[in-house]
């Protein structure tokens, strides 16, 4: 008797691990026509931000998205996008003799995207080595 208990738990253990290695991985990686309207949907949030400056400052920006370029990031599951938002950005200022001074400059903004958090995290550039 104690055999045939024996056998089952083997079998019972089998099974289970059988099971939990044909479970699921965990979330698939989504498809460049899903995770681009969400980078654009960002682009379109740090446009809105970088626009709202106080009147009181007297300077007014405009940020044109000049660029959204999503890559394939190859062997990593959790990672699998790359993302780059480019913006031209335009600020006025007047100045104290009432002269508007214009500056324009570009800006990029680096992402990737989490599967497991389905969403798109910013990436902090590196920072500059030190001088020696």
């Amino acid at each position: 008797m104690k055999r045939h208990v024996k056998a089952g738990m083997v079998i019972l253990a089998a099974t289970l691990a059988g099971l939990a290695a044909c479970g699921p991985k965990g979330p698939k990686a989504p498809g460049r026509e899903v995770v681009t309207p969400l980078l654009q949907q960002e682009a379109n949030a740090l446009k809105a931000d970088g626009e709202k400056l106080d009147p009181v400052l007297g300077v007014k920006a405009t940020w044109a998205i000049a660029g959204i370029d999503v890559t394939e990031r190859a062997n990593d599951p959790d990672r699998p996008w790359a993302g780059t938002i480019r913006f031209r950005i335009r600020s006025e200022t007047k100045d104290t003799d009432g002269a508007v001074v214009v500056d324009e400059f570009d800006r990029r903004f680096d992402y990737v995207y989490s599967t497991s958090l389905q969403r798109w995290i910013f990436q902090l550039p590196p920072s500059p080595a030190p001088e020696p």
